[in-house]
Parts: structure tokens; sequence; C-alpha cells
């Protein structure tokens, strides 16, 4: 692996993993609730694979510190993974055994859980003192259409791609980088594939879409191309069935050394470009090179973060918000100690460096200098200036990203471009108006 850095702060976070098993395990009643006599509230917390959040073990850490300080509370934990999750949440909501608290982002909490009627609503946290210091960005992603909040944020992200350095020189495609700014653009991303192609590369690039994993990513790289957008500013009906985002895919799928690949979703493009079977990935963040740094500490190439290619060098990525929610079981005073729960992780400032350090991402207020002395963090840190639209709060979210990977295939199967996306944009739309 290129960067100490990067090797450092994976080896922190491996000592984190190895001290607990397997990330997606489920930890024993002891380790997940402590030692000691059980409390007056027991409470169950399911939490995505935010960053070190998806890891039992780092989570434990956590909420030990939380039961030295709240004995009458007792939090039990479950790791959650993207390709299981949603359907566990699911079978928890026939069956009645739905959590008390969860982890993931606006998308799930506010989208989809809370336009449902399954979440609590957590406006009283947002009257306090702490909420004030929230980025406005944050904020406006927390809440649904009626001013209802139903997320407390934790912290963000900004999504990117990342190329093979070593590859990109060995094959004079290293040219239409920006090493400076980490951007290029559309023109530059054609001529570094064909350079690519003519060096030997088969599979230079793949559009996966065997599911919504790391769809975020295709749908920068649709979007950027030729500066599409997917939804309206107001975040109230899909907009990708414009004649941009057409002509992106046309490109992509008329471009020898890209491949449209139904068999793969975000993480197997993760596990190619890591083995050096692609050149580059569209499904990237700063937590996958460290979680990659861990998993495989002899990778021997220069992982190169960038930016997506654009048309007009107006950069949009897609952003990562994740915080707590809260399912209201009918319980007040189960729901009280929830939000106990979140005060604890978000209040005071030692506390909430803690908890944004263990998720390997950003603070969703001003924090300056939590990552002062990492130089991992700081190379990732230009891409926030590129942060666009949140717009993954809009209405019939769920469907839409089901309906996102079917319409990608469709493509790639040979169906005309501009059909596809009015077909996608009508399923969408429909599902936003229901």
């Amino acid at each position: 692996m290129r960067r100490t850095a990067a090797l450092a702060l994976a080896l922190a976070l491996l000592l984190a993993l190895t001290a607990c098993g397997a990330a997606g395990s489920q930890p024993s009643e002891e380790t997940a609730a402590g030692t000691g006599q059980a409390g007056n509230t027991e409470l169950t917390l399911w939490t995505f694979p935010v960053g070190g959040w998806g890891n039992s073990g780092t989570v434990s850490t956590l909420i030990s510190a939380f039961h030295r300080e709240n004995p009458g509370i007792r939090v039990s934990v479950k790791v959650l993974d993207y390709e299981t999750g949603d359907g566990e949440v699911e079978a928890a909501v026939e069956n009645g055994t739905l959590p008390d608290l969860v982890l993931e982002g606006p998308e799930r909490l506010v989208a989809n859980w809370a336009a449902r009627g399954l979440m609590a609503p957590l406006n009283d946290l947002w009257e306090e003192q702490a909420a004030g210091d929230i980025y406005d960005s944050v904020r406006g992603a927390c809440h649904d259409g009626a001013g209802d909040y139903y997320i407390y944020p934790l912290c963000m992200t900004t999504h990117c791609m990342a190329v093979n350095r070593d590859l990109f020189e060995a094959a004079g495609a290293w040219q239409y980088i920006d090493e400076q700014t980490r951007t290029w653009t559309t023109d530059d991303f054609i001529a570094a594939v064909a350079a690519l192609r003519d060096h030997g590369m088969e599979r230079v690039a793949a559009v996966y879409c065997g599911g919504q994993s790391g769809d975020q990513g295709t749908r920068a790289l649709v979007n950027n191309l030729y500066s599409g957008t997917f939804t309206d500013p107001e975040h109230t009906r899909y907009t990708t069935d414009d004649e941009r985002n057409a002509r992106a895919l046309e490109l992509l799928a008329g471009m020898d050394g890209v491949v449209f690949d139904p068999d793969i979703v975000g993480t197997d493009e993760i596990e190619q470009f890591c083995a050096g079977e692609l050149a580059m990935a569209f499904c990237w963040n700063v937590f996958m090179e460290v979680k990659q740094s861990v998993n495989d500490p002899n990778l021997d190439f220069d992982i190169f973060p960038m930016a997506f290619p654009t048309d007009d060098g107006n950069v949009n990525l897609q952003g990562g918000i994740w915080g707590f929610g809260v399912f209201d079981n009918g319980d007040e005073a189960r729901i009280e100690a929830a939000k106990t729960f979140i005060r604890f992780m978000t209040g005071s400032d030692s506390q909430y460096t803690r908890s944004v350090l263990a998720s390997t991402y950003w603070p969703v207020r001003d924090m300056p200098g939590i990552y002062a002395n990492d130089q991992l963090m700081n190379e990732y840190s230009v891409f926030q200036q590129y942060l666009g639209d949140y717009y993954q709060v809009t209405p019939g979210w769920a469907e839409a990203r089901t309906a996102w990977w079917n319409m990608l295939q469709q493509v790639g199967q040979g169906q005309d471009a501009a059909q596809a996306l009015k077909d996608f944009a009508a399923r969408a739309n429909a599902a936003a108006q229901d």
C-alpha cells in the first residue's frame, strides 16, 4: 500500500476489528449491553455499516461509555449490512419486532420509514442547543415536507471515484488528470479510457447494475458527464428523463472498455478494482480506502481518489449523511430513553468527537482540527467543496433506487437510453405520488 498515513489509520481500525470479531455479527448480550446488573430500560440499536459504526466491537466500546453514565438504560446492538439490512427491517415491520434505535441516512429514515409512519419525531432534539450548529445543508435533509425531523445526524461524507494511478501512468492516461483539483473533463475521461483500452485493458470500468448497492456512484457518473440532474431542486419529482442524461448513457454504452455488468454491485466493483481488474472504481469514499487497507495491507498500486468527470467543470458529488432515528414502538419511556442515547452520542464535544472518529467520516457541524494530523482524511477533504444536492429524500426513493439499476440493465442490453430513462422517470414519479 502506498500511503503510510492510510495504513496508520487502517491499522488503528484493524485493532478495533480484530478485538471483536467479524462485522455483521451480533455480539453477545454481555458484549453489547455491558456487564453488571440489568437496567430498567432495555433498548436495541440496529446500525448499518456506517464506517466503524458498522463493526460490533467499535459500537460496543462507544456504548460502554454510555452505560457508565446511564446505568438505568441498557443497549444491545445488531450490525446490519446493505445487502440484507433492508430485508431484515421489513421482516421486523411485519413481525412487530422493530428495534428502538437505528443508525442510517435520511433516504431510509425520512423518505421511507418516516413516510410510512414507523418513526418517532425528534423535533425536541432539534430545539436543543447542540442542534443549532448543524450545517444548514444537512438540516434540510433531516425533516419531511411538514417540517418534522426524523433523524438526528452524526456524520457525513462525500462519495467520489478512484483510479489506479499506476495503470494510468503506464497507459499514458495520467495526462488527463488534474492532480491538484482531482477533477477531469468528460473529454479527458473519454481519452483516458481509450488510452487504457489501447494499453490492453478489456475492462477499464464497469457500470455495475446487479442491484442498488453502491448506486450513488452510477448516479453521480451519469449526472456529471453532461450536467444532468436526478430530481428537481424541491425534491418533489425525478428529472432524469432529459437529453443530457440520455447522452451520458449513450456515451457509456458505446465506449470500448466500459461494460454494463448486471452480475455485480458496488462492493464487487471495489473488489475488482483493488485486484487490478478495473482501472477505476465509481463506488468509492474514504472509508473504502481504509477498509481495503485493512483487508489487503499489501495492496500494491497507488489509489488516487477523483471527482467524477464533467463537461462544464461544475462537479456535483453525492453526499452521505448518517444519523440516529427512533422507531415508534408506542412506549414513550423507551422513546425517551432512545433520545437520551442520541443526546449522549452527539451532545458534548468530547463524546461527539469520539462518535465521529469511529465513523471515519466528517462531523455535521464545525469541529476544527478533528483530523488535523491525519494525512488521508485531509486528502479526501478536498471533495467536500464539490458536494452537491442531497436529493435522496425525494418521495418514492425506495422504488426509484430499484428502478435505477433496472434501467441500467436495460441500457446495457441495448435498449434506447432516452426511452429507458423515460420509463424510469415514469416509474419513480408514480411512486413519489403514492
